[in-house]
């Protein structure tokens, strides 16, 4: 992922050349003798550690991985541009127009899924011009060969191959892909045990602390770089179940999916994304947790795909303002406010409502909005969970099921609005959530436009052909008024029966204006 963000405005540079001869001219001056009989000396308790032993120790069981994409396919979960940088913005927004997020939501996107190079960062293109050879880095986690990596680098891959710090290449399989973690799994066959890594602890990995990043950048293998846990929990672009690492060792193109090791040689994350206004590093990078990891691995190694609980919640954050409304300390607020509960949901069974608080998830303090959904997420299918909730001044303990997650009812949290979204619909090459009064103000929705709310289109989509945009309301489909997402997926999954996609006819709002227009879903996606 690159971010773009503002040229800095330049000091002039006669102001620099002043600054400089000022500070000269005070070393020389009359303070220099007490410089000199008083000299500043740096305290240095020890050395700054050599790297050394622990590269030594992991170096040989971090690999290359190098992928070519099946025809049509940019690499990575999404279609690439199959332009430069400068084309890459169109990949930003979930939300367009007034009321943009932060520079999260604008600009953050992964920055490997578009990287066309081959080694040595020259562009590498196949016999077949549609088919993109892309690279990005692994490690092996198991002495069968089991090797772990993003899943944007694997993408929707025809081939993929796995090169060793001695050159030597082995075909490798995918065992699992899993989008929403951006993990993936894959296996080559080993004719004897591999030199293999361990998942640490990332949960004790404190800021400030020294971390190893080894990978691919820009195709030179085995390159290792240092620095430190910068910050954690960082939640960047969609990343609804995963909190990252900020790190600051130089992680570039390439380096995805590569490992970061903690001073005794375990991973506590796996390099995916940065942070950048010109694609290489600028000490900004994001790694997948190892605790955060761990699950999904598990997962994709038994079964290939990952199920993630579900309980049925639109939720929103807890402002001071809303929190001093509802009796709560508005200096320390926390905790979930549902603003829509799903019908037969585990939530509605339990008895959930509209304008409650949740508090507490199975004995677990929600201190953030976006607490809930990942640990929703990791609970178990079929387990009994507590819900603790605040509803009219009181505190209440409720009782449920957790179930499995379905995309087509839940997908993720909309970092636009920061409320749980109602799945896709990605035959049409849409994102859809639902509207609210926040979401009306700061689009400028008119109050008698009723609809579902297009969050993000995707390039080249059948919606995207049609000049549908994020921030367009859809009122109708095939006539029939809708509300929910859900309805619009539906009605979509009901104009494709029988293997035959018809058109639908959606009645559109922009800035009030309606509009029809009709879609063909894609038959590849359902």
């Amino acid at each position: 992922m690159t971010v773009r963000e503002p040229t800095p405005r330049r000091r002039p540079f006669g102001r620099t050349l002043f600054l400089l001869g000022l500070s000269t001219s005070l070393a020389f001056g009359p303070l220099a003798p007490a410089f000199a009989q008083a000299p500043i000396s740096a305290p240095m308790s020890q050395d700054l550690p050599s790297f050394s032993p622990i590269v030594d120790k992991v170096l040989p069981a971090v690999v290359n991985i190098s992928v070519i994409q099946k025809p049509g396919s940019g690499g990575g979960d999404e279609q690439a541009d199959q332009g430069d940088d400068e084309n890459d913005e169109d990949q930003g927004p979930q939300l367009q127009g007034p009321g943009q997020g932060t520079p999260f939501d604008e600009f953050l996107r992964r920055f490997f899924e578009q990287q066309q190079q081959g080694r040595h960062g020259v562009p590498h293109v196949t016999p077949n011009a549609q088919k993109v050879i892309s690279l990005g880095s692994g490690f092996i986690v198991d002495p069968t060969g089991y090797v772990v990596t993003n899943n944007h680098v694997v993408g929707d891959a025809e081939k993929v191959t796995v090169t060793f710090a001695d050159d030597s290449q082995h075909p490798a399989k995918i065992i699992g892909k899993d989008q929403k973690s951006d993990l993936a799994l894959l296996k080559i066959d080993a004719p004897k045990p591999l030199p293999y890594v361990k998942l640490g602890d990332s949960d004790q990995a404190k800021v400030g602390d020294w971390v190893i990043a080894v990978g691919n950048p820009f195709g030179l293998g085995g390159t290792v770089t240092k620095g430190i846990v910068s910050a954690r929990g960082r939640p960047i672009a969609d990343s609804n179940y995963v909190d990252f690492l900020q790190i600051d060792a130089s992680i570039n193109r390439g380096n995805s999916g590569g490992p970061t090791f903690n001073m005794q040689g375990e991973v506590i994350g796996i390099n995916t994304a940065i942070f950048s206004p010109n694609g290489g590093s600028v000490g900004i990078g994001f790694a997948i947790p190892s605790n955060s990891a761990k699950n999904v691995i598990e997962a994709l190694k038994k079964s290939g795909h990952v199920d993630r609980g579900w309980l049925g919640v639109q939720i929103q954050e807890v402002t001071p303002e809303i929190a001093n409304s509802l009796g709560l300390d508005q200096n320390h607020p926390t905790g979930a406010l549902v603003s829509s509960v799903s019908d037969n949901s585990p939530a509605s069974k339990a008895g959930v409502k509209v304008g409650d608080v949740i508090e507490k998830f199975n004995g677990k303090t929600v201190e953030k909005m976006r607490d809930l959904p990942r640990v929703v997420a990791e609970t178990p299918i079929g387990t009994k969970v507590d819900l603790g909730v605040f509803r009219k001044g009181e505190h209440q303990t409720l009782s449920t099921t957790i179930e499995k997650l379905d995309d087509s009812k839940v997908a993720s949290i909309d970092p636009q609005t920061g409320e749980e979204r109602p799945g896709r619909a990605p035959s049409l090459g849409l994102t859809l959530s639902t509207l609210n009064p926040d979401i009306r103000k700061r689009l400028s929705i008119p109050k008698d436009v009723n609809g579902v709310l297009v969050s993000r289109v995707k390039d080249g989509s059948p919606a995207a052909d049609k000049g549908i945009e994020a921030g367009d309301v859809i009122v109708q489909i095939d006539q029939t008024p809708v509300s929910k997402p859900e309805e619009v997926i539906q009605k979509v999954k009901d104009a494709s029966k029988d293997g035959k996609a018809k058109s639908v006819l959606l009645l559109v709002n922009r800035r009030g204006q309606n509009r029809y227009v009709a879609l063909t879903p894609e038959d590849k996606a359902g």
